[in-house]
């Protein structure tokens, strides 16, 4: 199975390099399931039900949240008329929507796509990640019930996502982490035959500070005191992410490459 796993979409910017570039790259990949992180597209702050319409639309078959699921207010209702949407599975016992779930892919195939939060440098304490995944995976071990299966691993640090990709391993056919917005070069298929890599970067314009306009970021970096919000970046917006391909009989993966198209960073992806 051909997989794309595309990081988080930060503001028009991020919106638009999906938009413009997401169907073709389904048709010149051949594609059989792509998942994309979400939750920074709507002016950087979650995403709103219009936004993930238009991100489903250009060719995402799920999209993934994260600690910022809920900003949007709509999304509290909407993320339960939506199943192509997920949150973290251990964002909060009591919110709404699913934290994973089983999907069909090309040719009736099966692929479980699961998101879980880091508790390491984050601004609240969520649930342990490892105990909140441990039941998914082992309900759906790779060469069962599903084809393929993904994690989106949205933490802070990347010794945790690190530790969590090595914990995974030979447990699913990709783990990936999001939530910093800076790719990083550590892309590869790990002993137990799981992709990994630390951090897949942001579907978002960098010539920015992760994603945002530079002058706010630097104001308070120099200064220590803010003048006004953080704003997206509106400039040509680069995808980045990762492709994999799985072997459909054991669900491990066979090749793992990092995407990056379109804007400002070199070019990456598969032959």
């Amino acid at each position: 199975m051909k997989l794309l796993f595309l990081g988080d979409v930060v503001g028009r910017a991020g919106r638009a390099a999906i938009k413009e570039r997401l169907p073709g790259l389904r048709e010149a990949w051949k594609l059989d399931f792509v998942v994309v992180n979400g939750e920074n597209a709507t002016s950087g702050n979650g995403l709103s039900p219009a936004h993930a319409q238009d991100i489903l639309a250009a060719g995402a078959d799920c999209i993934t949240l994260g600690d910022h699921a809920f900003d949007q207010r709509d999304m509290l209702t909407f993320i339960e008329k939506e199943p192509r949407i997920l949150r973290p599975i251990n964002f909060a016992k009591g919110a709404p929507g699913k934290g994973f779930r089983v999907f069909n892919a090309q040719g009736g195939r099966k692929v479980l796509v699961a998101q879980i939060l880091g508790q390491v440098f984050m601004k609240r304490p969520f649930d342990d990640p490892f105990s909140a995944i441990e039941q998914v995976v082992k309900t759906h071990p790779l060469g069962g019930l599903v084809q393929a299966s993904l994690v989106d691993i949205h933490c802070e640090a990347t010794s945790e996502k690190m530790g969590l990709g090595h914990w995974l391993d030979g447990k699913v056919s990709v783990a990936v982490g999001t939530h910093t917005h800076v790719p990083t070069g550590d892309a590869q298929i790990l002993p137990g035959g799981t992709a990994f890599q630390s951090d897949a970067g942001m579907c978002g314009d960098y010539n920015s500070v992760i994603g945002m306009e530079k002058a706010e970021p630097l104001r308070r970096f120099v200064t220590g005191m803010s003048k006004g919000r953080f704003t997206p970046a509106t400039g040509e917006a680069t995808l980045s992410g990762l492709y994999v391909e799985t072997d459909d009989r054991t669900g491990k993966a066979t090749a793992v490459k990092m995407v990056r198209v379109g804007g400002r960073l070199e070019a990456s992806g598969p032959a």
